[in-house]
């Protein structure tokens, strides 16, 4: 905050005129996302609205995707375009491509900006008034307009704790990139001892971090096959993900126990049952069936549970409950949605044993197994 605002450097502008630097008089937001980006997604009709609501006040919108999944850059913009056009076809403001990376360089990471959305807003006087989650816009904006927000207090707070969580998130990544590139490099060649150790360097480095702990789990259980080793330390992963009440952690682990691409046959199984067990309740007391908390990450995992430890009609309810709450087949935003939604119904095909549809998706009976779902580490 009120560093000079950088220079827009892209590629293409997909949508409005070319904006070649910062009128003085007006305000900017210059919002950086993604079309895989599922909060991003859902905050363009916001941001549709913040464009119409604030126009006559001198508010201009600039949408920076700088993060689109493509083999190439004619690939990635043409993908662009065509899904600009297909969901938001009466788009009000700017959006502009940039694959190369200078955008990102010289605004989210010269702001230790961590993820997306970010939103900046830029100043009347070309400097930088906001950083941060554009839902926070509401609030911002109409004092960025009166020019009491810059001043305040708040403002002020707020950017020191955002920058503080950035440099945090730095340094983690500083120390977590040696040691999950010896990992991988390790798993490649399945040189599991080598695998293990820069696992355990991790976590001692480390020892609250999932991914660390995940992988920890994963390679003694499933590459290692060491059920002496592995117990003990999949019972205090169960044990800390109830007590630290994650549902990240808590998912995490019911993947472990239960993911049906891995074989569990070596696991015993009574105690397998009794972890997932507790681990399911503790997820539903936490995400209750009656709540409004998106249900698609936990729900699938607890439904594997109760379906393998025979309560089936159980197992249905909870994924016909995670395709309720996503609101319906019209509301598929994109690919990544339409694969999640496709590995609930071949879940929902394989407890009932017919073939079953949510909209024009369908799926039958198969063998259980999936092409992927997640990573570890």
């Amino acid at each position: 905050m009120e560093s000079p605002a950088p220079s827009i450097q892209v590629e293409t502008w997909l949508r409005g005129e070319p904006l070649t630097g910062f009128e003085p008089g007006k305000v900017y937001i210059v919002e950086f996302w993604a079309t895989w980006c599922g909060p991003c997604v859902d905050g363009m009709p916001h941001l549709m609205h913040l464009q119409e609501k604030y126009r006559d006040s001198g508010v201009e919108i600039v949408g920076v995707a700088a993060s689109e999944d493509a083999p190439t850059a004619d690939e990635a913009r043409s993908n662009l375009d065509a899904w600009l056009t297909e969901k938001f076809s009466n788009l009000n403001y700017r959006i502009a491509f940039d694959s190369t990376g200078e955008m990102d360089k010289l605004w989210m990471e010269a702001s230790l900006s961590v993820g997306i959305p970010t939103s900046f807003v830029v100043d009347r006087d070309g400097h930088i008034a906001f950083i941060g989650h554009p839902m926070e816009l509401d609030e911002v904006l109409p004092k960025v307009l009166n020019g009491s927000w810059r001043a305040s207090d708040k403002a002020k707070s707020e950017d020191t704790e955002r920058i503080a969580e950035g440099e945090t998130i730095a340094r983690e990544q500083a120390l977590k990139k040696p040691i999950k590139d010896r990992y991988w490099a390790a798993v490649e060649k399945e040189e599991w001892t080598t695998a293990s150790s820069a696992i355990q360097e991790g976590i001692a480095l480390m020892p609250d971090n999932l991914g660390f702990r995940r992988s920890q789990v994963n390679l003694l259980i499933h590459k290692m096959r060491d059920m002496q080793a592995g117990l003990p330390v999949m019972r205090q992963f169960v044990r800390d993900a109830i007590n630290r009440n994650s549902e990240d952690w808590m998912i995490a682990a019911l993947e472990e126990l239960f993911f049906p691409n891995f074989d569990h046959s070596h696991f015993p199984s009574a105690e397998r049952l009794a972890m997932g067990k507790e681990l399911s309740e503790h997820i539903l007391a936490l995400n209750p069936p009656q709540g409004e908390g998106p249900k698609f990450s936990s729900y699938r995992l607890a439904a594997l549970y109760y379906h393998e430890s025979g309560n089936k009609d159980r197992a249905i309810e909870l994924i016909e409950l995670t395709l309720k709450s996503l609101g319906g087949p019209e509301l598929i935003r994109d690919e990544d949605e339409q694969d999640e939604i496709s590995h609930l119904l071949q879940f929902l095909a394989n407890f009932k044993g017919e073939k079953v549809c949510y909209g024009a998706l369908c799926a039958a009976p198969n063998d259980g197994r999936f092409d992927s779902w997640y990573g570890v580490c």
